[in-house]
């Protein structure tokens, strides 16, 4: 099986994407899909978001697989400008308007709340109102032109699954010798 790198330039205008529950639906792209919000801080509540990053390695220290649901690749937050600007990307393997309804049921179901409660204009009522939620994330979202992908349209669920036959073989070879 050759695994071979792409690259995937997403279109600009997005008026013949197919539409969606909350909007154009973006192509699944060689990193799968995934999306960046960025949005200005509540003045004083920086601190808010760093201490929600301790909050959440806890809740994932306390259920590793709290996130799974979400079928994650990877997740990042980021301030900046003098921690006045934030930043969030999520690499994930399902299309945008699953990811936010599981995001909202997810942290509704689980009482971990989200570091976006610091954000300006996020909805108060995000957990009873997922259409604001994914109306807010839709507004703050920057696509990206171009997605690339090492190895492209691999899902999460089939790296841990590479990674669980490559030990196994590990272990058989280990115990042959």
């Amino acid at each position: 099986m050759d695994i071979i790198p792409r690259a995937v330039v997403i279109p600009k205008e997005t008026d013949h994407l197919e539409q969606g529950k909350y909007g154009p639906v973006f192509p699944r792209t060689p990193a799968c899909y995934g999306f960046t919000i960025i949005a200005d801080v509540k003045p004083g509540r920086a601190g808010a978001i760093r201490d929600h990053g301790h909050t959440l390695a806890r809740a994932l220290e306390a259920d590793p697989y709290l996130l799974a649901p979400l079928k994650l690749h990877y997740l990042r937050w980021v301030l900046f400008d003098d921690d006045t600007r934030f930043m969030y990307q999520g690499i994930f393997d399902t299309d945008f308007d699953k990811y936010t309804e599981d995001a909202v049921a997810l942290f509704t179901m689980s009482g971990v709340s989200t570091a976006f409660e610091n954000l300006e204009g996020f909805p108060e009522d995000w957990r009873t109102n997922p259409e604001a939620f994914v109306r807010f994330v839709r507004e703050h979202h920057c696509p990206s032109f171009v997605e690339y992908g090492e190895y492209p349209y691999v899902t999460a669920d089939e790296i841990k699954k590479a990674l669980r036959i490559k030990s196994a073989l590990s272990e058989v070879l280990d115990q042959m010798q």
